[in-house]
């Protein structure tokens, strides 16, 4: 599959906002099961968190945001999973990817609804010179969380090596759209906007 059309893919539940999940149809237990009350609870924080950080428009307290956002993403809420993340990026750090790899396909097969297991890997893939399987890894993070500014940042980082400006900026815009106070996205978005206009003339 091409760059564009993996582009394509990862923008597309992007592109269908943030609806959430269907629960399950007709025939649903009357009480959630304790896993179902936990991730619900966990949400709670991260929705609060996503609309005060696009309702900021001051940089530097937007990054606070920003960082309380990455922090609540990285608890996965499993301490295997978190152990297991804990060590890919030990092995990351030791340029042992191989193992890093390994790790994170763990991590991905134990919770696949875990959005930082798919991003860490994309993130190793790119860094490895797979861009095909980084652009994979971040369009499985965005169906799950289509707010998640850090893998939009690096769609559009992929897509932008690639020369395919347009799609760039639509991902710079979306990233906007979740994270509008950021400085350097906005200088992203004013450069392509300007690049896209010249060509055009």
């Amino acid at each position: 599959m091409s760059t564009p059309i993996l582009a394509l893919a990862a923008l597309a539940p992007v592109a269908h906002a943030q609806a959430p999940q269907a629960a399950p149809p007709a025939q649903a237990v009357p009480q959630p099961t304790a896993p179902a009350v936990e991730s619900a609870a966990a949400a709670k924080p991260l929705d609060t968190l996503f609309e005060a950080l696009k309702r900021e428009r001051d940089p530097e307290k937007a990054k606070g945001i920003a960082s309380q956002v990455i922090a609540e993403m990285n608890d996965s809420g499993s301490a295997t999973v978190n152990l297991l993340m804990q060590w890919s990026e030990d092995a990351i750090k030791e340029k042992k990817n191989a193992a890093a790899l390994d790790f994170l396909d763990r991590v991905t097969l134990l919770d696949p609804a875990f959005t930082e297991g798919w991003n860490r890997r994309a993130t190793l893939h790119y860094t490895m010179g797979d861009q095909r399987k980084a652009m994979a890894d971040i369009a499985e993070v965005l169906k799950r969380e289509p707010r998640h500014f850090g893998a939009l940042a690096g769609l559009a980082g992929i897509l932008t090596e690639a020369g395919d400006d347009d799609i760039a900026l639509k991902a710079w815009e979306r990233y906007l759209n979740v994270y509008p106070a950021d400085r350097e996205a906005q200088e992203a978005v004013s450069k392509l906007s300007e690049k896209i206009a010249g060509n055009r003339t």
